[in-house]
């Protein structure tokens, strides 16, 4: 009896030491367990590049809206989606009877003025100043009547592919609004013949256009940077567009212009950036969507370390340099470039000094969770990573790849 009462006490005892163990571990923090790994790097020249990246969407480069300036009946259509036509060309009528008949007679006026003012008696001390201001007034009527007839052929207000007509023949279509010329992109570029109506907005183009021109071989890509990076974005710096329906296709392009004034969506500030596209693809459609990386700065040939391996704190910046006995030490270093991998690094170390850079294991555990890379910046690729990996939380401050 006596024997049976230790063994129950013994196994009481375990599983009171088991339950503490587990209570413990419970609310152990994962940096309490949490190994440190190290490697050093060699202090190396190359180049260093810096990138800002966005997403961004195919558009051409003009597009342009042609509608009418005159009320009438539409009584032909010359062109059909997916001609494609030159500045000028007529691509609509409507019906001019009326327009053709009140020049007629504004002619046949400005006829009879110009007449009355060559009878005019002047030897009789006849005035001709009342004569001469009705011919003034027949010759503007005449001009008016004539632009009237002009607005009845619709003309391309640029050169392009038809790529919507809103309209068919019998239609009764209303004057456009406008001081004349054409409908046109807020990228695009061309004057009007003076019988299109005009407008800078490109949202409403294409939707209310009667006919609309788009330039499919002069493609551009529209986007935005963040308000960080807009001061780095600058006209002609270097850009890569990978299509998302290309992948394997990047193309290269030029930054063509940054709006001056932002746009906001919520608390997102963004400036918009258009590029232009060097070559591109075979097949390219406005309206596909792509990523884009812009060089906004580049070092070649300069002393160069991990970017994981840097610490900066305000204006300083410094590295943990390891000897050949492997003692280590921190310098002060003054960096340049800061890429997504390595840093420029300007003076402070010298070529073939090694540097080290720590993270924390990627195979320590804390309750069953895997925790990731973070610390001071991890081991991810060449450049360590932005945040804990997969499946992993947040490590320290969360390192900059």
């Amino acid at each position: 009896m006596k024997r049976r009462t230790l063994i129950v006490n013994g196994v009481l005892v375990v599983l009171l030491g088991a339950a503490g163990f587990g209570i413990y571990q419970a609310f152990t923090p994962a940096t309490n367990t949490a190994q440190a790994q190290t490697r050093s790097s060699p202090v190396q020249r190359g180049t260093v590049t810096e990138t800002v990246s966005a997403a961004g969407t195919i558009a051409s480069g003009y597009s342009g809206s042609a509608n009418f300036g005159t009320s009438g009946k539409v009584t032909s259509i010359s062109v059909s989606v997916g001609d494609v036509v030159s500045t000028g060309q007529r691509l609509a009528t409507v019906d001019g009877t009326t327009a053709t008949k009140q020049l007629q007679v504004a002619k046949a006026n400005l006829a009879v003025a110009n007449e009355n003012l060559s009878n005019a008696d002047t030897a009789n001390g006849q005035s001709t100043t009342a004569l001469q201001a009705k011919v003034d007034q027949a010759q503007l009527d005449v001009e008016t009547a004539q632009n009237a007839v002009n607005a009845t052929v619709l003309t391309s207000p640029g050169s392009g592919t038809v790529t919507a007509i809103n309209g068919t023949v019998g239609q009764q279509v209303g004057s456009s609004s406008g001081s004349g010329g054409q409908q046109q992109s807020a990228s695009g570029s061309g004057s009007g013949s003076g019988n299109n109506s005009q407008s800078s907005s490109s949202a409403s183009s294409s939707s209310s256009a009667f006919i609309t021109i788009t330039d499919m071989t002069n493609l551009v890509v529209n986007t935005s940077v963040a308000e960080i990076d807009a001061s780095k974005v600058k006209a002609g710096q270097k850009a890569t567009v990978t299509i998302n329906a290309l992948p394997n296709a990047p193309v290269q392009a030029t930054v063509s212009k940054i709006d001056l004034t932002p746009t906001a969506s919520g608390n997102v500030v963004a400036y918009g950036t258009q590029l232009t596209l060097a070559s591109p693809p075979d097949g390219l459609r406005p309206g596909q969507s792509a990523s884009v990386v812009i060089t906004v700065a580049e070092a070649d040939d300069v002393l160069s370390v991990p970017a994981a391996a840097v610490t900066t704190a305000g204006n300083a910046s410094t590295v943990v340099v390891e000897d050949a006995a492997g003692q280590t030490s921190t310098k002060t270093i003054q960096i340049g470039v800061r890429g997504e991998s390595t840093v420029e690094v300007k003076s402070g170390l010298n070529e073939g000094d090694r540097v080290v850079v720590t993270a924390a294991s990627p195979g320590t555990t804390n309750n069953g969770r895997t925790g990731g890379f973070g610390g001071t910046g991890g081991f991810g690729g060449n450049g360590g990573q932005r945040t804990g990996g997969t499946g992993g939380l947040p490590g320290g401050t969360g390192g900059r790849g």
